[in-house]
């Protein structure tokens, strides 16, 4: 199409492209289930996620596009005042909730990158201020990982990249504590047993990644190869061993 304007940013974003308010993306076995959830979170009142609106004649799904600004990629200084960082949380609940009577359909494949550690709900299984666009409405968009999971699985993964907690010094905000308590607090995780669950399961889910990220090098697959060589395996380890070795830190803030 003459007026496609491609989309770049992120890790995985080869043939992704606006055409006037929607956005087209490459398609896969997973795409029919993703559209089938997409579609439920509409009808279930949760606006936090684009539209989908089919498959053009080129074989790409077509979603709509929602305009703002990509909470990474704008240095994260939107996600720096604690009223950012508790709507962002307020919306992934949002979604949790939405999205706990969505039966997927008998067919359904799924774009399985990282195992959950169980099967509670079709988690995003990245929510994260990448994936994150700040505009006039607020929503997550990259559902295509989206696949069984669990709402502390996906809250883990969320509170890693929006705290952010991180072994680079560069990431480590110095209220760390703070912001994960804020965080976690908005999110209304109100059992004392699930905080320690949640206090847990940060250190395994930064090494899951290590680990995915280590299996599809070793096959050869890109753009994981890629990433792999450029340090991506590297820095996943060393968080995973950071975070591992603060758990204490990590639960307190929690319980506290």
């Amino acid at each position: 199409m003459p007026d496609e304007q491609p989309l770049a940013g992120g890790n995985v974003s080869s043939g992704v492209v606006r055409v006037g308010d929607t956005v087209r993306r490459p398609a896969g076995p997973w795409t029919p289930a993703v559209h089938a959830l997409l579609s439920y979170l509409r009808s279930a009142g949760f606006e936090g996620a684009p539209e989908p609106l089919g498959i053009d004649d080129q074989g790409r799904e077509v979603l709509s596009f929602i305009p703002g600004t990509v909470a990474w990629g704008a240095g994260f200084e939107l996600l720096q005042p604690a009223a950012s960082l508790t709507r962002a949380a307020r919306l992934i609940r949002d979604f949790h909730d939405a999205v706990t009577e969505f039966v997927p359909p008998a067919d359904a494949q799924w774009q399985v990158n990282v195992p959950a550690d169980r099967f509670e709900i079709i988690a995003h299984h990245d929510l994260a201020p990448w994936n994150l666009v700040v505009g006039e409405r607020w929503a997550f968009i990259d559902w295509d990982m989206a696949a069984p999971g669990s709402r502390l699985w996906d809250l883990a993964w969320a509170v890693l990249g929006f705290i952010p907690l991180s072994a680079n010094p560069q990431f480590q905000p110095p209220d760390a504590d703070e912001r994960l308590r804020t965080f976690v607090d908005a999110y209304g995780l109100d059992d004392e047993e699930q905080r320690r669950r949640l206090a847990g399961l940060l250190a395994p889910r930064a090494r899951s990644m290590y680990q995915f990220l280590a299996d599809r090098a070793a096959e050869g697959i890109q753009p994981w190869l890629t990433l792999w060589h450029q340090g991506h395996g590297d820095a996943w380890r060393r968080d995973a061993n950071y975070l591992e070795s603060h758990f204490a830190r990590w639960q307190v803030a929690l319980l506290s």
